[in-house]
C-alpha cells in the first residue's frame, strides 16, 4: 500500500515519515492552512530526502500559474490541485507536473463532476462546507466504488488514522492511502510514535 504523509513542515519529521516507509510527502502552500509552508524551504528540505519519495504540493483554488512557479520553485514532483480547480486548471498544471485533483465526497453528485477530469489521481476526502480538507472525518466510503469505475487511480484520504487503516483498505482498496492530522500532535508537527503505527498499519495490510 502507498502511503502519503501530508502537511509536512520541518525535516525531522520529514525525515521520521521516509525512514518508517512513506513512499509520498505532502508541502502545503494555501496560505489559511497552519500547515502552510514556503516554497524556498521545501526545496531545501527536498535536497536531503531519498530520491524515490514523491514531493507534492498541496494548493486549493491557486491559479495554474502560481502553481507551476511554486512547484519550479520547491522542486515538487506533483501538485495536489484541493480546492474548486476547473478541468481547464488541471490541464495547463499537467503540462508542468502530475496532477492529483482531491474532491469532497459529499454525495453521489460528485462522481458525475469526476468524470470532466483528466488528471493522473483522482484523491477523495471528507466533505465539510467550511473547509476545503483537513476535517478529520471520514466519509461514506461506498462513494469510491463509483470514483474507482472512472479508471484513475485513488487516493483515498479524510479521517485515517492508525485505528481504521485495516478497515479502509480492505473496503476500499485505493491505490494510496493519504492521512495528515491522524498522525499529529498539533496541526503541523507530526507525532512520530503515531506516524510509523500508521506506516505499519497501512504497509501491513494485504
Amino acid at each position: 500500500m502507498n502511503v502519503k504523509i501530508c502537511g509536512i513542515t520541518v525535516l525531522d519529521d520529514a525525515l521520521c515519515a521516509v525512514e518508517a516507509g512513506a513512499d509520498a510527502l505532502g508541502f502545503i502552500f494555501w496560505p489559511a492552512s497552519p500547515r502552510c509552508v514556503e516554497p524556498d524551504a521545501i526545496r531545501l528540505l527536498g535536497e536531503m530526502l531519498p530520491p524515490f519519495v514523491l514531493r507534492v504540493g498541496v494548493f486549493v483554488d491557486a491559479n495554474a500559474d502560481e502553481v507551476t512557479k511554486t512547484v519550479a520553485r520547491a522542486r515538487l514532483d506533483a501538485a495536489q490541485l484541493h480546492g474548486d480547480e476547473s478541468p481547464a486548471v488541471c490541464a495547463k498544471v499537467r503540462e508542468r507536473c502530475r496532477v492529483f485533483k482531491a474532491f469532497r465526497m459529499k454525495d453521489e453528485s460528485v462522481i458525475d463532476e469526476m468524470k470532466a477530469y483528466d488528471v493522473d489521481a483522482f484523491l477523495l476526502d471528507a466533505y465539510a462546507s467550511d473547509k476545503p480538507g483537513g476535517t478529520g472525518k471520514t466519509f461514506d466510503w461506498d462513494l469510491a466504488t463509483g470514483a474507482k469505475a472512472l479508471g484513475k487511480p485513488v487516493i483515498l484520504s479524510g479521517g485515517l488514522k492508525v485505528e481504521n487503516v485495516p478497515a479502509a483498505i480492505a473496503k476500499v482498496r485505493p491505490y494510496a492511502l493519504d492521512v495528515s492530522s491522524g498522525v499529529e500532535s498539533t496541526p503541523g508537527k507530526k507525532d512520530h510514535d503515531k506516524v510509523r503505527a500508521f506506516l505499519r498499519a497501512a504497509k501491513g495490510s494485504k
